[in-house]
């Protein structure tokens, strides 16, 4: 019987396992696909050091209602989306007003202040340098008046937070990216920020760094978790697989197992789509065109194209509105050959009402950890957030552990 087992070896459940491991701890990562395949591995690439402020709903009835029409690309509203997770949405919302936003904000930015110096080590042991360029992520304007009126939120965000800020005009833009045909007036750098052409290659990289240390990488079926005496057991392949405790690292569908366990995770499920676009675009750092809430990134398998966020049941069909507008800016943008994808990938993002992740041993179930709910940045805060999970297991007090334990979140 090992001694923990980490189901989830996305970017959150791999560094869990690794954390714990670097403690001393037996443990067995375990999921139903190769590391690194699932949710993981379809991000922008981009480990958001300036993430200060968790995205919020917009609290203006104006703006939503823009976003219930589909006048915006960043959003994608759905009936079934939104019914469906009515309850959650409001929370979120009501998360969203400006004082309790910045209040989550405090916590938040200490979570994310922290990204690079926590996947620094993993990236230089895994071997994985080579993945990565530690410059910055870049946001444009397609007019000025867009850039004026983005500029002093994004100051504030810089000086409240001490976060790396660069102001570039479009001729600037133009000489830092020369591949770009279209030409902005301005662009917002931000310098605390890596970026990585293959995400999912990193999380299989820090899965191997785990697996050469001694832990042990098998498939298993979460679904197939039970109790075991005072222990638990999965399923695997090979046969069964029993630990003492358990740390459920299954993103999106961790709710869906607490479920069977008694526990409600009200989630607002956000999904995202991806394509390749085949070509050799000069990009040399990921850029987020605003004109359609687009990042492209520069990935070894092409130009990656991420949108913003759908609303939709995680069953619902690939609706391709959205990465549909994407791609034919990308191609205004850039000289670009044929989708590499038939179809785009699809992905969901668990979005706690909170805006925070959560991780912690659930109180009516000893044994049961969780650490899930990164939204929009577990590829960031993975290996911080795995951090003080294994800290936390080994009795070491934390403020920001507390203000991150289930009982915030899951009933």
């Amino acid at each position: 019987m090992a001694e923990i087992l980490v189901l989830g070896a996305g970017m959150v459940g791999t560094a869990t396992a690794l954390a714990l491991q670097a403690r001393g701890h037996d443990v067995v990562l375990a999921d139903r696909r190769a590391p690194g395949q699932e949710t993981s591995y379809g991000n922008a690439g981009v480990i958001q050091g300036e993430a200060a402020e968790p995205y919020g709903l917009p609290t203006n009835p104006l703006t939503l209602l823009r976003l219930a029409l589909g006048a915006e690309n960043a959003v994608r509203l759905t009936a079934a989306g939104v019914l469906g997770q009515a309850g959650a949405l409001l929370r979120y919302l009501n998360n969203s007003r400006t004082a309790r936003h910045r209040a989550i904000s405090a916590v938040y930015a200490r979570l994310t202040a922290r990204a690079i110096a926590a996947h620094e080590p993993l990236v230089a042991a895994s071997g994985a340098a080579a993945l990565m360029r530690p410059h910055g992520f870049r946001v444009a304007f397609e007019t000025a008046r867009a850039f004026d009126a983005a500029r002093p939120e994004a100051e504030r965000l810089a000086k409240s937070y001490d976060r790396g800020l660069r102001l570039l005009d479009g001729a600037a833009l133009a000489r830092a990216e020369p591949g770009l045909r279209l030409r902005y007036p301005g662009a917002i750098e931000w310098t605390d920020c890596w970026a990585c052409s293959d995400p999912g290659a990193l999380v299989a990289g820090y899965a191997d760094l785990f697996a050469r240390r001694g832990g042990q990488v098998t498939r298993a079926e979460a679904e197939s978790l039970t109790r075991a005496g005072a222990g638990w057991r999965v399923t695997g392949p090979d046969g069964p697989i029993e630990a003492a405790r358990v740390v459920l690292a299954l993103g999106p569908w961790t709710p869906a197992l607490l479920k069977r366990f008694g526990y409600r995770a009200p989630t607002v499920a956000k999904r995202g789509y991806h394509l390749h676009l085949r070509g050799a675009p000069t990009l040399n750092l990921p850029l987020m065109d605003t004109t359609v809430s687009s990042v492209m990134s520069p990935m070894r398998a092409g130009l990656r194209i991420a949108t913003g966020a759908e609303l939709v049941p995680m069953s619902a069909p690939v609706n391709r509105s959205q990465i549909a507008r994407a791609e034919a800016r990308a191609r205004r943008m850039f000289d670009l050959g044929d989708a590499v994808e038939a179809t785009p990938w699809v992905g969901t993002r668990p979005c706690l009402p909170g805006m925070l992740p959560v991780l912690g041993e659930l109180r009516r179930t000893p044994g049961l950890w969780v650490h899930f709910g990164h939204g929009h940045q577990g590829f960031t805060l993975g290996p911080v957030t795995a951090e003080l999970l294994a800290e936390t297991m080994a009795g070491v007090p934390s403020d920001l552990a507390s203000a991150l334990h289930p009982d915030q979140a899951i009933h």
